[in-house]
């Protein structure tokens, strides 16, 4: 059985478990098992599938009929498909037996198959329309899942904000695949595309950037992130960790699938990796002030789809300047966080939607206390913490370690431009590591330790196996990530080969640069674990009595550090206004004030400045056509006639004039 025909079984076993866990409807338990062992299985035949084709670059087609005009079953597998694959059904089988006990819904679990499923053929086609269409199916079934609590007008607001924002990338999309078809003869297989559009011409500005729209609204990128905090925060949390693990890399995985049709030039590569700076910092500088944990975990996300543009952007433009072995560093950085930020992620919304089935709530005002009533939780949320701040010594650093090790380069090898430009982009990149490391310290302080804030805390108890697994799954994933990074980074050697960026011998250079880190982080490993016994030890033979209390004869939790304040220098002083959060403040006023009031908005700046202005000032103008809709079929009727008469008429005209 060949690869392809390995991916092909596994996709059927996810979606067929997950539809006949919907013909079980009314018996869940049942239904959500079925959903569940469908997606492991399927899981490790895909993954098997994805190491086969890595380890040997395979590559392989299937062409079938398809009666839809100008369409193509075409299907295929190679090392930029297996690429994305593995981190799909490692983290869709993980997310399909939490979500067994997360959300016990037959229906639920049925979607979630089939949003693996959509995603799994997004990435094997070969034909622009059958992309399309899968992406349509990725998108709408995302969609079904974040409004699975649609009872919360929240909820309904988060999904529309990703349908609408979902629906521009795809006109951008439809707009690109016509252009690049034109060249092609109207041929929109991408065989056929990428042979239009290489070398000597290669992409124009517009392709490019069309791609980057379409694409970019997926992947989070700067500017076009504002739906992301919105529907992770609304969507179940096994839901999350797909989406912000595996979801929004697909549009990662279709710029790198576009410069395989066409390649691009050094100043898309240059646009790309600023575009992914700026995202990152104001990522991270975001989630340092929101309050839903959750919340906090998406605009991370955008920090780290930034990050991995970073390293794709210079990748490309060291490809263009013909310099393989940069290439090789800066790429190979990208890709390798990528995955780890697949498992760091996966793990946070996992610890996230524990930390709401134990406590109920997601308010980090509210949590406090959590590592003594959730010890496996808070141990798998302390390493996913460490892991995505970039700390040493878990999987989170070895990516960035190899962007700096690109910049490193470029300042010192490069001209005087390039160098100035490559050492403000790792300034820039180690601004953001601090900003990371102060927002999980927050995260962590805030919600793991010191006491309950609320009564919710205080009775919060740990999640069962069904839940824990999953996240001491990931966390050992990012705890073997680090120790194995140069074989993960060698692993990418069929793929860079695909994307013509570098030699085998410039992949294993660029892995060699990371045998010192492994050594470091395991030293670091070890110390941890000998403190870890010897305070374990210590801790035991101790005797418990009361410390002092700086004076304070019954200390309450609203004495502690909140959230907000524990980050307020940045957050309130040092972010340029527009970024900042809204604050209200209603003061006690008058001979007999009443409660004063002090709330805290922490929308998007974005959302908040340009999008939903500019959405009202369009709804309020297209309002006024709605005399049109009479309600009255004579008058529908009419519109027709009117608009085939006017299509008729522009075709005789245009005939007459250009026989």
């Amino acid at each position: 059985m060949s690869p392809l025909d390995l991916v092909l079984v596994a996709v059927g076993v996810v979606a067929g478990s997950g539809l006949a866990s919907i013909a079980l409807v009314r018996a869940p338990r049942l239904a959500t098992f079925i959903a569940a062992l469908g997606a492991a299985l399927g899981g490790i035949a895909g993954l098997l599938s994805a190491i086969v084709v890595l380890r040997s670059g395979f590559t392989g087609e299937l062409a079938g009929a398809w009666q839809v005009p100008g369409g193509g079953l075409v299907i295929g597998i190679d090392p930029l498909s297996a690429f994305f694959l593995a981190p799909l059904f490692v983290l869709g089988a993980l997310a399909a037996v939490y979500g067994r006990s997360y959300l016990p819904r037959a229906m639920a679990a049925a979607l979630l198959n089939l949003l693996i499923a959509t995603m799994v053929l997004v990435v094997i086609a070969r034909h622009a329309l059958l992309f399309l269409v899968a992406w349509e199916a990725m998108t709408l079934t995302a969609y079904l899942l974040i409004t699975s609590d649609h009872g919360d007008a929240l909820v309904r607001r988060a999904g529309w904000v990703y349908l609408i924002a979902s629906h521009v990338g795809v006109i951008a999309l439809l707009a690109l695949f016509v252009t690049l078809g034109a060249r092609a003869g109207g041929a929109l297989d991408f065989a056929a595309l990428a042979s239009a559009w290489q070398a000597p011409s290669g992409g124009s500005p517009g392709i490019l950037l069309l791609a980057l729209l379409g694409f970019g609204v997926k992947a989070g990128l700067v500017g076009l992130h504002a739906w992301l905090p919105e529907a992770h925060a609304a969507a179940p949390s096994h839901v999350s960790a797909l989406m912000s693990g595996v979801l929004i890399k697909m549009g990662i995985y279709g710029l790198l699938r576009l410069t395989c049709l066409v390649p691009p030039g050094a100043w898309f590569g240059l646009a790309l990796a600023v575009l992914g700076l700026l995202g990152a910092l104001l990522g991270i500088v975001l989630a340092l002030y929101q309050r839903d944990l959750k919340r906090v975990l998406a605009y991370s996300s955008v920090e780290n789809v930034g990050v991995i543009l970073t390293g794709l952007g210079l990748g490309f433009w060291a490809r263009a300047r013909g310099n393989s072995g940069l290439a090789a560093i800066a790429l190979g950085g990208a890709l390798l966080h990528l995955w780890n930020h697949a498992a760091m992620k996966g793990l946070m919304f996992l610890c996230a939607g524990s930390v709401l089935h134990g406590a109920g709530t997601k308010d980090v005002e509210k949590l406090g206390g959590l590592l003594g009533r959730m010890p496996w939780t808070g141990r798998a949320m302390i390493v996913g913490a460490v892991a995505i701040a970039a700390l040493p010594p878990f999987c989170g650093f070895t990516g960035e370690w190899l962007l700096y090790q690109a910049m490193a380069q470029i300042g010192t090898r490069d001209a005087a431009t390039a160098s100035l430009g490559a050492m403000a982009g790792a300034a820039a990149l180690a601004l953001v590591g601090g900003f990371t490391a102060l927002c999980f310290v927050r995260l962590v302080g805030v919600v793991l330790l010191g006491a309950p804030r609320s009564e919710q805390a205080a009775r919060a108890h740990e999640s069962p196996l069904a839940m824990t697994l999953p996240m001491a799954v990931l966390a050992a994933a990012c705890v073997a990530s680090a120790l194995a990074a140069p074989t993960l980074v060698s692993a990418q050697s069929s793929l860079h080969g695909q994307l013509g960026t570098a030699t085998a011998e410039d992949v294993a250079a660029a892995a060699d640069l990371l045998a010192p880190l492994v050594v470091i982080s395991a030293a670091i490993m070890g110390a941890i674990a000998l403190v870890g016994l010897l305070l374990g030890w210590r801790v035991r033979r101790a005797s418990l009595s009361e410390t002092w209390g700086c004076g304070y004869a019954a200390p309450t939790p609203r004495m502690q550090y909140t959230g907000r304040a524990f980050s307020e220098l940045l957050a309130t002083r040092a972010l340029p206004r527009w970024v900042r959060a809204t604050l209200r403040v209603h003061p006690p006023c008058g001979l007999f004030p009443g409660a004063a009031k002090l709330a805290t908005d922490t929308t998007d700046p974005l959302t908040r400045s340009a999008f939903e202005p500019f959405l009202v000032r369009c709804g309020n103008r297209f309002a006024r056509l709605r005399f049109l809709q009479q309600g009255n079929i004579h008058v529908y009727l009419l519109y027709i006639l009117a608009t085939a008469i006017g299509g008729l008429g522009w075709v005789a005209v245009k005939t007459w004039w250009m026989p």
